[in-house]
């Protein structure tokens, strides 16, 4: 199933032809069960990972405002421990940030070996809001696809495990979610009029998103389409693609260095 939201390379991306009201015919109740063993796997699969120092992983979360980026973390990634586990947020670029490349903040925030690291937006944005905005132009932006692949397979040949999930919603559900952020009290402060701002964009963003799926994703690090108007959907697919992505490792713990009898007695000897 998972294979049904992972983009091979060279593919041509409509996001038309993608439902962000999928569920591969499943209903919540259909996964329940699936999804908490699920969560105690990567809890175990996270330890073991940690512990051997062999693999970094970098997961990407990108979307349009109100997909879930927060949500994801929150909900599918529960219970993580949070020794090795960072959240990047990537906002608009300080003077320093703005004085070297486009991908150097990114470079520097990328997971240790027996880390794992989410971006919660990335260096993506440098192919999306400044094309939308027209900051860049499309040869540049196409030029950067080039530069991004390259960057990405940088990573993975220096053992960085890159997940890519483009977390897909509907612009009626992204309405739905907007006007919620203004009638529940609590949920003002997500509120801000530069989501409304964006909105108008809305076309142009998903032609730009088209067009970084279609020329970002590779062997080494596909993207993954991940219909997200049903967040236990969401949570469910994301969650299981990490779990089958670490699994596929088959890290073993590292061996103690000595023997476990001589190990105790100088435990022993130690009082």
């Amino acid at each position: 199933m998972l294979n049904k939201f992972t983009i091979s390379s060279k593919t041509k991306v409509s996001l038309k032809d993608f439902s962000p009201d999928d569920t591969a015919k499943l209903e919540k109740k259909d996964i329940q069960a699936e999804y908490l063993e699920l969560q105690e796997r990567f809890i175990e699969l996270q330890e073991v990972f940690s512990a051997s120092q062999k693999f970094g992983l970098l997961i990407i979360l990108q979307g349009m405002d109100c997909s879930g980026k927060d949500g994801t973390v929150k909900k599918a990634l529960a219970g993580v421990n949070p020794n090795g586990f960072v959240v990047q947020s990537f906002k608009q670029p300080t003077p320093d940030e703005l004085g070297h490349d486009y991908l150097w903040r990114a470079h520097k925030a990328t997971p240790i070996r027996g880390g794992i690291t989410v971006f919660n937006r990335s260096y993506y944005e440098d192919v999306l809001v400044t094309r939308v905005h027209k900051t860049i132009d499309d040869k540049i932006a196409f030029t950067r696809f080039k530069e991004i692949a390259t960057f990405e397979k940088h990573l993975v040949s220096n053992g960085t495990i890159v997940l890519k999930f483009f977390l897909h919603i509907s612009k009626e559900f992204q309405q739905k979610k907007l006007q919620s952020r203004l009638e529940i009290p609590e949920k003002h402060y997500k509120f801000t009029m530069a989501d409304l701002a964006e909105r108008k964009f809305w076309d142009k963003y998903q032609e730009c998103y088209a067009d970084v799926l279609s020329n970002c994703s590779t062997k080494q690090a596909p993207w993954h389409i991940v219909p997200a108007d049903h967040r236990w959907f969401r949570d469910y697919i994301i969650l299981k693609r990490i779990v089958s992505t670490l699994e596929e490792l088959n890290l073993k713990f590292p061996p103690i260095n000595g023997t476990i009898q001589q190990l105790i007695q100088e435990v022993k000897d130690s009082n």
